[in-house]
């Protein structure tokens, strides 16, 4: 006789740690949004992936030209066009995952509300969509570093520590803002906004250096900046500030520990809220 099992499916209650054995056994589809995010971008696109090399370049320029050329902001010694090209390809990739995983359960209603899976689903593939733009950035900058004649040192296999601590912030900040953006639609209005001026507290266009002694605690607060600073550090060969990343490793984890925990939260409105 065969025994037939009942499954029941409740609202996770409280504050609840992300169920990774159940992430992994939708693996599938986390894949597929994934794919089908990178598709999405660039379907029916004359330039296609392109758009990932234009961008960061035509910023890079413009940054040159008004910060580097005109306002003569200091880039500590270094070509300021690699100099502010390096720190694009962390802020990129950080920048676009906020936006994306924002809008990424608002842009899936229709499959929260007809099947169930894990939504942390949606947040992580438009994280991971992303990836295709980071690899191109950082093959790029091997570009620059080429044509600028910078020569790596073995200061350059620490890049995958950053990128940790930047999948780790842009996760985390993600996770946050998409379960907010289902209960307040003025998220997503707001944060291309919002975006534009996080850029300028983080040392993207112009170097730690030029903060006073003083508030440079203060500003460490920003994971981003043990980031951007790392990345430059590995690129440049410079003495690394770790006194910033030592601060921005706890941040970032923390960070992403608590989106995790707050998307876990909020997940049982969603269906309602969507």
């Amino acid at each position: 006789m065969t025994v037939k099992r009942k499954i029941f499916i409740r609202p996770a209650k409280g504050w609840q740690l992300i169920n990774w054995a159940e992430l992994a056994e939708y693996r599938d589809l986390l894949y597929f949004l994934t794919v089908r995010g990178i598709k999405a971008r660039y379907a029916q696109s004359v330039l296609g992936v392109s758009w990932a090399i234009i961008q960061p370049l035509v910023s890079t320029v413009i940054f040159t030209i008004i910060f580097g050329k005109l306002a003569k902001v200091s880039s500590d010694g270094m070509p300021y066009a690699l100099f502010s090209f390096t720190a694009m390809v962390p802020w990129n990739y950080f920048s676009s995952t906020l936006t994306e995983s924002a809008n990424s359960l608002l842009t899936n209603a229709n499959m929260i509300n007809k099947v169930y899976f894990p939504r942390l689903i949606l947040p992580l593939s438009a994280a991971f969509s992303k990836m295709l733009d980071l690899v191109i950035g950082l093959l790029l900058l091997g570009g620059f570093m080429a044509y600028f004649h910078v020569v790596p040192s073995f200061a350059i296999f620490f890049l995958p520590l950053f990128m940790i601590m930047l999948l780790c912030t842009s996760l985390g900040i993600g996770m946050v803002l998409s379960a907010m953006s289902v209960q307040y639609r003025d998220v997503k209005h707001a944060l291309a906004f919002v975006v534009q001026l996080l850029m300028y507290t983080a040392p993207v266009v112009y170097p730690v250096s030029i903060i006073p002694e003083k508030f440079r605690l203060l500003y460490c607060i920003n994971p981003m900046v043990g980031v951007i600073e790392g990345f430059r550090a590995a690129v440049f060969s410079r003495p690394f500030p770790w006194d910033y990343i030592l601060m921005g490793i706890p941040l970032a984890f923390g960070i992403f520990v608590f989106g995790a925990f707050y998307f876990r939260r909020m997940e049982k409105n969603f269906a309602d809220l969507a």
